[in-house]
């Protein structure tokens, strides 16, 4: 049976009398016993990984799987790297699914959730972390404004829309965890089109996120991954030119790789992080702006 993830510890309530006179009693609402080993590991919990075949959710996906959790992976169509994903999660014994759906289709959006519900009668976590690509193939040639219809579709305006509807039924099980997918130079801008574009979308969605764990607690956590410099398809390829500012705007000096942030997130949706909610968890190798 699929299990819920647990509630924050909560302290022992003392009533000591002279307290004053006793410097060493226990002072009323501290802890008075160990509280419970937190844990990372995700075994019987039903999680939804949302843009799964490469990148990023493919390596969430694969990290879940490892932690033992059984997990929906999603993607726009039933693409070979979509099936890829799939065999990966299920060489580690846990159940998968799969769930196709175009985010810029509203209606595809909310039979997203009812496919997911249905799958296993329930979600104890779900990751949103599909994002239109405005760098790479078709997308890079095209102008600032159709990137901009794109990535206002496909990452705000679906991250708002199926993030609320899943914090609904969330609230209705008792229980859940969302992620959502923001990006670590929002708050603090970057140069050129594609750093306009990403900070007003990705921030959009930051600030969503935690106005959204406000109206979903104490029942539901939402969090973000904020990736900073991520060997993703763009990293791949890209000229030397970025690669150098890469390592230099990074303090520890590498490119992040795709496992890294799938670690934040992975977490994010242990027990382990039951009183962490509403925070946006930049992964950027100490990148600080």
């Amino acid at each position: 049976m699929p299990r819920k993830l647990p509630c924050p510890p909560r302290t022992s309530d003392v009533t000591i009398e002279g307290a004053n006179s006793n410097p060493q009693a226990p002072l009323a609402g501290f802890m008075t016993t160990p509280a419970p080993l937190a844990t990372s590991d995700l075994t019987g919990l039903r999680i939804a990984v949302i843009g799964s075949s490469t990148g990023i959710g493919r390596a969430t996906a694969i990290r879940l799987a490892q932690r033992g959790a059984d997990v929906i992976v999603h993607g726009r169509t039933r693409s070979e790297a979509l099936l890829e994903t799939a065999e990966s999660v299920k060489q580690f014994g846990q159940r998968c699914e799969i769930v196709t759906a175009d985010l810029a289709d509203r209606a595809a959006c909310d039979r997203l959730v009812d496919d997911v519900w249905n799958f296993w009668g329930g979600c104890d976590a779900w990751l949103q972390l599909a994002g239109a690509d405005t760098l790479t193939g078709v997308g890079a040639k095209e102008s600032f404004e159709a990137k901009l219809d794109r990535l206002l579709a496909v990452d705000v305006i679906a991250t708002m829309r199926v993030c609320r509807a899943v914090g609904a039924r969330m609230q209705e099980q008792g229980s859940g965890s969302i992620v959502t997918m923001g990006w670590d130079q929002a708050e603090t801008g970057m140069e050129g089109d594609s750093g306009e574009l990403f900070a007003a979308t990705k921030g959009a969605i930051m600030a969503f996120t935690r106005s959204l764990a406000l109206s979903l607690a104490p029942k539901v956590r939402v969090n973000a991954v904020a990736p900073g410099w991520i060997k993703t398809a763009w990293g791949d390829s890209a000229p030397t030119v970025w690669q150098d500012r890469v390592l230099r705007e990074t303090p520890l000096k590498r490119w992040g790789l795709p496992e890294d942030v799938a670690e934040a997130a992975a977490y994010l949706v242990s027990p382990g992080a039951s009183f962490i909610s509403g925070q946006c968890i930049r992964v950027n190798g100490a990148a600080i702006r």
